[in-house]
Parts: C-alpha cells; structure tokens; sequence
C-alpha cells in the first residue's frame, strides 16, 4: 500500500456500503441523479458532522479549499445547491436502514460504567426534546408557539449503544412511543428501567409476559395493597414488600403481584419507590438499576453537546431526520471504533482527533496513539505518518 487513505476513506470503509446501496436501489433513490450519489451525500455529511460544520455553505467552502482532498473522496461536486436538494428530496429512511445494519456490528460491545454481577441486557428508556423554531419548521408541532422532535430511545447502558429511536413531533407522549417498541426481539431476562413517565400498567404487563424484568418509579397517586414484607439488610432499603394493585382498571391491566422498594439516598437526601416484577435480585440491586438510568441522560446530554443535532441543514422533515440518522451513524463509528482497538481516550478525545485529521492521509491505528497534548505536534508535520492497514 504506497498511500495511505485518508481518515474519512477509512471511516467510510467500516460502513456496511453494499448493503447501503441495496437500500439506495430498493428507494430508486440515486434515479436521475447526475453528480451527487447518496453515497456522496453520506460523505459530505459525515463530513459535516465530524467537523461540526454549521451550514451549507461553510461545508461548501471547506471542501473547495481541499479540491484534491474532496476529488479522492470520489466526489463531483460539492455544491450546497446540490447537497441542499438531496438532503430535501433523498428519503431519510436510507439512512435510518444504514444506521441499523451499521448497529449488527456493534452488538456485544461492553464498555458502559454499570457494573452487576449478572449477565443481564440491561436497557433505559427514555426521550429528549429537540426544539426547533415553529416558522422554519412548521411541521414539528409541539406548543402553540414552539415546534421541536423527540428521540424516543432504546439505550443499552452496558455498550451505551442506542439500539432503538423513534423520531416523533414534540407533542408526542413518551409512553406512545414506548408501545412501539418489538418486545419480542428483546432477549428473554433483558432488564429495562425508566422513569414515571412509562408507568403504564399495561404497559408494564407486556414486558412481564415476555419474561423480562423492569424497574421504574412507582406514582405518587397509585392506590396499593402491602400483602408481604420481606427482612430488610442492605444500607438505604427501608422497604421491601410484595403489593398488589386495588383499583380494578389497575388490576385489569396488571393482573398479578410486584415488588416494591423503598430506598434512601443518602447523597440526594431523597427517598424512592421502585416497583419491579422481579424477587430474585436483592433490593440494593433493583435500586442500582434505575440509578443506572442516568446513562441515557448523559447519552443525551453528550450528542447534543458534540453532534450536529440542534443546528440544521434544511428545514424540511426529511433533511432534519436525514441529519439526524447520519449522527447517529457517526456516534456508532466512533463506539466501534473505541471499543475494536481499546482506545483509551475518552469519546471527546476521540471526536477531536478524528475533527483535526479527517482529511489527512493518516492509518486510523495510527491517528489512536495520538493523544490531545500530542496532536498539534501531528498536526503540524509536513509528511504524514507512517501508513498500516487498519
């Protein structure tokens, strides 16, 4: 190999491109396109989103300046008219199909903080709220003054991969979307928690007829009948009870007994009720449990902070989701790529070193031993590092 590729190339390369394409064919949507692919569009978009590009024309202008660069890349042009109509016309669902064959490869990864002793899928539902403004995006409805979208997500703390996301309107209700959600291809004993907002009976009763475990908050104004105490040993369980539901509408939708624990947290100075279906695991453990919910939160919190996801490239619905679903392809790169060569930065690290050599001609194994102290120095050579396969 005389030259090494660019990052961009590379990162392309772990793509699953054939199976991309069959979902271009299958939506016949490169028909009557003359020099911007779906796959250019892929490319161009990537590349926005690990430069945290902000606008058409700003991408437009940075990939002039590298006319050579952009040329290898196998693009024609990079017109912002161009892109501004493929990201309004090219269905976004290719992209949405591309992120979840992307996800195959990423099954297994362990590299969450939570630790248990059990071997468990351990999953949070939960949603956040992207605003938008009602007169760009009129069809994001959300408030009488206020449009924005929801990311209903399925996330797997222990890979911190989201498995699941559904794109709703603001005015969507969280537990709607979470009816939505296949159960059935959920692994038998996944475990999933998540907060008052999904505190559906019923909904409740499908997770335990497909013998899976939840933990959630239990509501405030639930009318519940004590039937057994069990002994109380671990630090900050004051309770922990069989129940059963009194009122007969609770009852119809949730027709057997569950475990309730009340837990005190001595840091947050709070105390909580958690209603689970399961008495195997030790109260302690139920508790752990939705205090490992927070990882969605800081999942949120991280793509909001380091994607492309509140600024966007059109005001269409179709460009927003198409940004949308290629974030999310990036965010899956960057996971597989941490976790298949152990690197031992942080996410961010990794997001600012691929941001300063994307368009380098660097081996990826290479560009991972550089670190953000030494990257300037890297930065600054005038020949590229030495190449290796990836």
């Amino acid at each position: 190999m005389s030259e090494t590729t660019t990052i961009l190339n590379q990162l392309q390369h772990l793509l699953p491109l054939d199976e991309f394409q069959t979902f271009v064919n299958a939506r016949k949507a490169d028909r009557y396109t003359k020099k911007l692919s779906c796959k250019d569009q892929l490319t161009i978009l990537l590349y926005a989103q690990a430069t945290g590009k902000n606008s058409l024309r700003e991408i437009e202008t940075s990939l002039r300046i590298q006319d050579s660069t952009w040329y290898h890349l196998g693009l024609e042009t990079v017109a912002r008219s161009t892109l501004a109509s493929a990201n309004e016309k090219r269905p976004y669902c290719i992209y949405e199909s591309l992120f979840y064959e992307l996800l195959k490869k990423c099954k297994g990864f362990s590299f969450g903080t939570a630790s248990f002793s059990f071997e468990n899928d351990l999953y949070a539902i939960d949603s956040t709220t992207i605003n938008l403004c009602l007169s760009l995006f009129p069809w994001a409805h959300f408030r009488t003054a206020k449009g924005a979208i929801k990311l209903h997500t399925l996330f797997n703390i222990r890979s911190q991969i989201p498995e699941l996301i559904v794109m709703t309107e603001g005015k969507e209700a969280d537990i709607t979307a979470a009816r939505k959600i296949d159960l059935e291809k959920l692994a038998m004993g996944s475990i999933l928690t998540f907060d008052r907002g999904y505190n559906d009976y019923a909904f409740l009763y499908s997770i335990h007829r497909e013998k899976q475990t939840f933990v959630a908050r239990l509501k405030d104004d639930a009318h519940i009948l004590p039937l057994e105490s069990f002994p109380v040993t671990e630090k900050g369980v004051l309770k922990d009870q069989r129940i059963g539901f009194v009122l007969e509408e609770a009852l119809k939708d949730y027709p057997e007994d569950l475990r309730l624990i009340t837990y005190y947290d001595e840091v947050h100075d709070k105390t909580y009720r958690f209603i689970t279906n399961n008495f195997v695991f030790s109260a302690k453990t139920i508790a752990d449990i939705y205090k490992a919910r927070w990882q969605i939160e800081l999942f949120f919190k991280w793509i909001k902070q380091h994607l492309k996801i509140k600024t966007f490239l059109g005001t269409s619905k179709n460009a927003v989701l198409t940004q949308i679903w290629v974030a999310m392809i990036y965010y899956l790169l960057l996971a597989w790529i941490k976790f298949q060569t152990k690197f031992k930065g942080s996410l961010l690290d990794l997001t600012w070193i691929i941001k300063e050599m994307l368009l380098r001609h660097v081996s990826l194994i290479n560009l991972l031993n550089l670190t953000p102290k030494t990257l300037p120095t890297a930065t600054a050579r005038e020949a590229p590092l030495q190449p290796a396969f990836l």
